[in-house]
Formats: C-alpha cells, structure tokens, sequence
C-alpha cells in the first residue's frame, strides 16, 4: 500500500457576490409581495402571512455575511427568486465543467502536474446538472487526463468520500493520481422564499490532487495519515427533486424539490457525531485533539463548528484553530471545508497536523487527517 498526499488545491469563486443586506431587501419585498396578493386567504386563516427577514437575524442564526452565486440578478428579483443560469448547447464546456476546469487547474499548477499525470477524475458534489454523460468523464476531457471518472454525491460530505475514494485508488494502485473536484452550485437548489434557509447557500467550485507520495514534488503537499467516514440514514435535511417528479405532476414544484431541513435538530444531532467521530479517527490513529494545530470544518454554521471544537477540545478553540470562510462565502455543501484547507494551510511547518471534516445530508460525516511534508 502506497503512502498518498494531496499535492494542490484549486479554488474557484464566482465573480458575483450578495450581502445580507441585499438579500434580505429582495427577500422582504418578497413577503410584502405575497401578503398583498393573498391577503384575503391570510384574512380567512387558509394561509399563514410570511414574515420578513433581517441581516442580523442570519448572521446570529449562522455567521453568515455574504455568499458568492452564479447570479445575482435572478436570485434579487422578487418576482423571481432564483438564479437565472441558461442552458448551453451540448458542445459548450457545461457550467459545472467550466467551474471545475478552473479549480482543477489551479490544483494541477500548485502540485507541478498538467492533465495527463492524472488518471482518476472524481466530481463529488451535492447536486449534478445532469445524470449522464457523468460531470466528471466531461471534466477529465477538459482537463486532458487519462484513466477514468465518475461522479459520487454525498451532499455536503461529497468532497472528503471523494477524497477517501481517490486515496484508495492511489493507495492500491488502481490510479497513479486523481482529482477530486466539487463544482456546488447550491443557488440552484435553494429555496430563496424561505426565511429559515433562503441565506444559507453559496456557490464556489473546489478541486484536490491525490497522489503517491514518492511522485510528489510539490512544497505544498500533505500525507493523508488516514481517512473515515460514516453515514446515518436521516430526513432532516432532504432535497426530492429526481428524474421520477415527472412522473407524478403533483408534486411538480412543491417545496420538497429544493433544499429543506429541521435546522435546530440537525444541530442537535450531528454536532455529537461529527465530535465523535474525529475523536475516534485520531485515537485510532494515536493522535490526541491538542495536537492538531488546525481543523478545517464544513462550513454550514459558525455555532455548529464552534461546539464541535469545544466538545473536541474541552474548551473554546482559538480563531485560527477552526477558520471560518463561511462569513464570506455562506454554506458552499462539500466545497465548504476544502476551501478553507485552501485558504489557511500555507503557514503549516513540516509534521505539523490537520483534520478536513464535512458533514451533512445523509447523515453523512467524512474526516481526513493530514501531516504537513
């Protein structure tokens, strides 16, 4: 069995951004919007009035400032509330495909590799534009790499499961080095009439190179000391659009189709796994909590993190122990804690250690633990 690394990582952010104040000031002439059109059903107790949304309610409710998306204008407009994103032609780079191009090179370049050291590409995200051709067999197209793809969804837990996947398959020699690439856009399958969630999601693409260690030339690498993963079957967090909706006309654009959760029990119920979890990957790894200098936690909830580190280290944990990028960037699904690996590991020292954890829909929890080279 081969030791494995991941030798770069590549970002890609939209260009378009929006404040909590400019979501929120679409999303209340929103509500004033629908009172008025139904204000008699609201007056004859059929239907409940929708209450406005506030910039300080998100941000006590998740840290959350702002978030990058595709597009802004669609997702502003009341009477609308969603990204306008046009379909391309199938000859056309796809949207996802174009996305992860971008991160995936930046991840190639930061490892000293081009596209044909690759020969394993695995798009792992929550939501794929289409069920086939597979993004992934588009993007190892794209990216001139060789050997085979596929795609995997573990919702928010899709990039460290594809991590995990592409570790084994350098691990047993099945490939020489694979991309890991999680193009989310999470605009597409959120509800933006909903007060408890219309801010939670942002779109941003991520990409991770795997390889053997001794074909690693790369400053930036990280040993992969060991990988887990769990998975808990669990409704609270569910998204029901499928091929099948057509099938039943129904229930063609009910609210089941996008994005939903019972928040306040999902915090309840996974912080105590995720803590579990990680605890038990570096006990079994003989590694204690105190020795790992950063945890790069998916980024769906600053409350969520903050206990999680507590429950880890038995106290509150330091900014720089647990980095936030959601202020910025909002929930971004299985992109969250790559993108904050990406943004805070160039000041590790050799043999210093790090954990990358997602969780989320499923219930699904995924943890790498990493030594700086």
């Amino acid at each position: 069995m081969k030791d494995v690394v991941i030798s770069g990582t590549g970002l890609f952010t939209p260009d378009q951004s929006i404040s909590n104040d400019d979501l929120v000031e679409s999303f209340n002439a929103w509500v004033r919007k629908f009172n008025e059109e139904n204000k008699d059903a609201i007056a004859a107790g059929k239907i409940e009035a929708e209450q406005e949304s506030g910039s300080e309610f998100i941000v006590k409710a998740s840290g959350i400032q702002s978030r990058y998306v595709i597009d802004r204008e669609g997702i502003l407009d009341p009477n609308r509330m969603c990204p306008r994103i046009p379909e391309r032609p199938n000859d056309e780079d796809s949207l996802q495909c174009e996305m992860g191009k971008i991160a995936g090179l930046e991840a190639l370049e930061r490892a000293g590799k081009k596209g044909a050291d690759v020969d394993a590409v695995f798009v792992a995200c929550s939501n794929m534009q289409r069920p086939y051709p597979a993004m992934a067999i588009e993007l190892q197209n794209a990216l001139g790499c060789g050997g085979y793809a596929f795609d995997l969804n573990v919702a928010c837990s899709s990039a460290t499961f594809g991590i995990l996947t592409a570790a084994n398959a350098v691990r047993t020699g099945t490939a020489k080095a694979a991309l890991v690439i999680s193009p989310e856009i999470c605009s597409g399958h959120l509800n933006f009439t909903r007060r408890d969630s219309h801010f939670i999601f942002g779109d941003a693409c991520t990409a991770v190179l795997i390889e053997a260690a001794d074909t690693c030339t790369s400053p930036n690498a990280f040993e992969i000391l060991g990988t887990k993963a769990v998975t808990q079957y669990s409704n609270n967090i569910r998204n029901n659009f499928g091929f099948l909706n057509r099938c039943d006309e129904s229930g063609i654009g009910k609210e089941d189709k996008l994005f939903v959760q019972n928040g306040r029990q999902v915090f309840r119920e996974v912080c105590p796994m995720v803590a579990e979890l990680i605890g038990g990957h570096l006990e079994e790894l003989g590694l204690a909590p105190d020795a790992v200098k950063r945890f790069w936690l998916h980024q769906a909830n600053l409350g969520m993190n903050q206990l999680i580190a507590k429950k880890l280290l038995g106290k509150d944990a330091p900014e720089d122990k647990t980095p936030v990028i959601l202020d910025e960037y909002a929930n971004t699904s299985s992109a969250g804690s790559i993108i904050a690996f990406h943004k805070y590991q160039d000041d590790f020292a050799s043999g210093e250690l790090g954990v990358i954890c997602s969780f989320g829909a499923g219930y699904s929890i995924g943890s790498v633990v990493v030594r700086k080279k």
